[in-house]
């Protein structure tokens, strides 16, 4: 999957509260588990106090309950506190699984889930482990996009109960991912990232993966912005996209689209022409490493007619090159500056 693990959530979302004890010592529903996947549906068995809500995935091609852009807050929250489990704290490792494919996995990734006993993520995310790693691990628990508190919790929680566990997104998880949310959630129940052996497991983030397929976009001075408003507000994403344009970097643009936010993707083509040519090389990566991938280089002035495509949904990178880069046998080159030091 091109984009790392971000998602977005709606406004009304919010997790159901719990009534039973678990077997793990903190307050949950019974579990149910098919074929050894606990789905979104189902409640944990060993974790949150509290149920992931139903949600469906935001790609673009359906609406659904996730993609709002208001930011107002949730129901979802941290229930259960260290103090609510007996048994000797386990570990929980934030893996990044790197483009889908399996072959992008690196290998200290594949080493860390087949250690793990209990792999817990977006449904989507599971779906793509190998599978030497989906048979390995004594459970894996998944849920439909949106739920990122209750996912991570449920990840904390089974590691308190004495679990080594991992939770997992596609790119790496420092990039718009999850490995944050896990350290404020250990700190917000009285936990210490030592007392679970908490560790972060690098993996490659979607703007490498996808520059890769476009040749060499990004080997001078970059930044990423997510258009996604759901944790930060479309102002402060427009400020930072004039910023970041007027300066010449080239700009690796994360979760450009959703048909319930598709103004935001059409006002971040509008500020990028403020500031860059219309013939200025932009990189359109598709679902890199899916059986779905796209690649297509295009003009900045061409971006915006491609929104009502299917080629830019939630699962796509952009790639916007700077007043340097040009495009030379199908791939975006720019210049590291080694032309102005030497011959060549």
């Amino acid at each position: 999957m091109s984009t790392d693990d971000t998602t977005d959530t709606d406004s009304t979302e919010a997790a159901s509260n719990a009534t039973q004890k678990s077997k793990c010592g903190a307050s949950a529903p019974d579990a149910e588990t098919d074929g050894g996947v606990a789905s979104a549906g189902d409640s944990s068995g060993c974790g949150a106090s509290s149920s992931p809500p139903s949600a469906t995935s935001d790609s673009g091609s359906s609406d659904s309950g996730c993609g709002a852009s208001k930011r107002e807050k949730t129901e979802e929250k941290v229930e259960a506190s260290v103090d609510d489990f007996d048994a000797e704290p386990g570990r929980l490792v934030a893996v990044g699984l790197g483009p889908g494919e399996p072959e992008g996995m690196t290998q200290r990734a594949r080493g860390a889930l087949l250690d793990a006993e209990h792999v817990v993520g977006y449904t989507t995310y599971i779906e793509l482990l190998p599978e030497e790693v989906r048979e390995s691990a004594d459970e894996l628990y998944d849920t439909p996009m949106c739920g990122e508190v209750s996912r991570t919790e449920e990840a904390i929680d089974r590691a308190l109960a004495g679990n080594d566990v991992a939770i997992v997104g596609s790119g790496d998880p420092n990039v718009y991912a999850l490995a944050g949310l896990a350290l404020e959630i250990l700190e917000s129940k009285g936990a210490t990232a030592d007392l679970v052996d908490f560790e972060v497991v690098p993996g490659v983030p979607a703007a490498q993966s996808c520059g890769a397929r476009l040749g060499a976009p990004l080997v001078n001075d970059t930044v990423s912005i997510s258009l996604s408003d759901h944790l930060t507000s479309m102002p402060t994403i427009e400020s930072r996209l004039h910023a970041a344009a007027k300066e010449g970097f080239t700009i690796a643009v994360y979760n450009p689209w959703s048909r319930k936010r598709r103004e935001n993707f059409e006002k971040c083509c509008e500020i990028l022409l403020e500031h860059r040519d219309p013939d200025t090389p932009v990189g359109v990566v598709h679902g890199a490493g899916r059986d779905d991938e796209e690649v297509e280089i295009v003009d900045l002035g061409d971006l915006e007619g491609l929104g009502e495509t299917d080629l830019i949904d939630m699962t796509t990178t952009i790639l916007v090159g700077n007043e340097e880069t040009y495009v030379w046998d199908d791939r975006m080159v720019t210049p590291r500056g080694y032309e102005s030091k030497y011959d060549y």
